[in-house]
């Protein structure tokens, strides 16, 4: 598979002669982060990183999105950090879509460039470098894991979007495809990180409506997008955020390939409790 071409944000300011109309919602439903409001003013900084800063996509919030957080981490040359993860049941999924990072876990080197994926289990020992000369950017998304007595935590994973085939949904002829980093039918996990496909005018032709969670970030082209009962136009770059329950479905309208990075969780009970999982 040739290298694909993902969009990061850079950060930056507009200026004061910019209209202020956006495409920028939330809710009660789901959120549209466009990539326009990823600015300077609205990064991040985390404890024990240097040379880093990050923008967060999402975070658990009760009566919303309650399972995940996402960033986009932005590594300078000579940043990183020897204690990324300060919470121990935190599992994570790493997603490079800029430059080239060094992951360290479990005493073993690991260099990612773009495509690259890496799943971290709960409780790893690991650590992150730029060693490069260019800036590093990548997705960060961690699930406190759930772990079911009988059940061993899954192994880590290494690997690129392109050493892998997607998988084609049936009856789509192609149009509408799944790129999938892990085995949906190891139970182990309890979240997926997917990359989903759509060739111009592949549509998901019904209103999913299901129990998962979502985070959809833009890879690649653009689309119109049904959201509860809003069809929103996405494009590179953007970001959506949904609770569960929200209907979906997509239109990619073309020229060319629609692609989203997608988080779901999946494979555990529903808590029959109000408590936090």
């Amino acid at each position: 598979m040739a290298q694909p071409t993902y969009y990061a944000p850079t950060g930056g300011h507009p200026g004061q002669d910019q209209l202020l109309t956006d495409r920028a919602m939330f809710t009660d439903a789901y959120a549209v982060i466009p990539k326009g409001t990823m600015r300077d003013i609205v990064t991040s900084n985390l404890p024990f990183w240097e040379g880093t800063r990050l923008w967060v996509l999402s975070r658990p919030l009760s009566g919303f999105a309650e399972t995940f957080s996402q960033y986009i981490m932005e590594v300078q040359p000579g940043g990183g950090s020897d204690h990324p993860e300060t919470d121990a049941k935190a599992q994570g999924v790493l997603f490079v879509v800029e430059g080239e990072v060094t992951l360290t876990l479990g005493g073993t080197e690991h260099v990612l460039d773009t495509g690259g994926y890496a799943y971290i289990p709960s409780g790893s020992d690991w650590t992150l470098h730029n060693r490069a000369e260019k800036t590093a950017r990548f997705h960060w998304v961690r699930k406190a894991y759930e772990a079911v007595p009988g059940l061993p935590v899954p192994d880590p994973i290494i690997t690129n979007e392109r050493d892998l085939s997607p998988v084609e949904m049936p009856g789509t002829e192609g149009r509408w495809s799944t790129t999938r980093f892990t085995d949906p039918q190891d139970l182990r996990h309890d979240m997926h990180v997917n990359i989903v496909n759509f060739e111009p005018g592949g549509v998901i032709p019904f209103a999913e409506t299901h129990v998962m969670e979502h985070g959809l970030y833009v890879l690649e082209g653009k689309a119109v997008y049904r959201l509860n009962q809003d069809w929103v136009e996405v494009e590179a770059g953007d970001y959506m955020w949904l609770r569960a329950f929200c209907p979906q479905a997509c239109y990619a309208g073309g020229p060319g390939r629609f692609r989203y990075l997608l988080y779901k969780d999946v494979n555990r009970h529903m808590p029959l409790t109000l408590s936090k999982r």
